[in-house]
């Protein structure tokens, strides 16, 4: 049986928990080490090589509703927000 553990990020040098539920899943995928970063620093770490986006803002065509889209909107062509988007796609 698996039990959490305390262990220290060898980045930010914050203790963190290492939990049972995340030992057994480590085991299960067959990973040897323990982890070496807290979340934080880990998702710092991989996002680093991203480049940030940068977001529009708009009006939904279907329902109004304002929608943040990754790309310059233009007049020609309807933008949806995440939610109409789905439903027109899932048809």
């Amino acid at each position: 049986m698996y039990q959490d553990k305390t262990l220290v990020c060898k980045e930010c040098g914050q203790e963190f928990v290492f939990t049972a539920g995340e030992q057994e899943f480590y085991a299960e995928k067959g990973f040897q080490n323990e982890p070496q970063r807290c979340k934080a620093c880990r998702d710092q770490r991989k996002n680093a090589g991203k480049a940030n986006r940068e977001m529009f803002t708009t009006v939904c065509a279907a329902c109004g509703k304002e929608a943040r889209v990754p790309f310059q909107p233009s007049e020609d062509r309807p933008v949806f927000c995440s939610e109409c988007y789905a439903a027109r796609k899932g048809e």
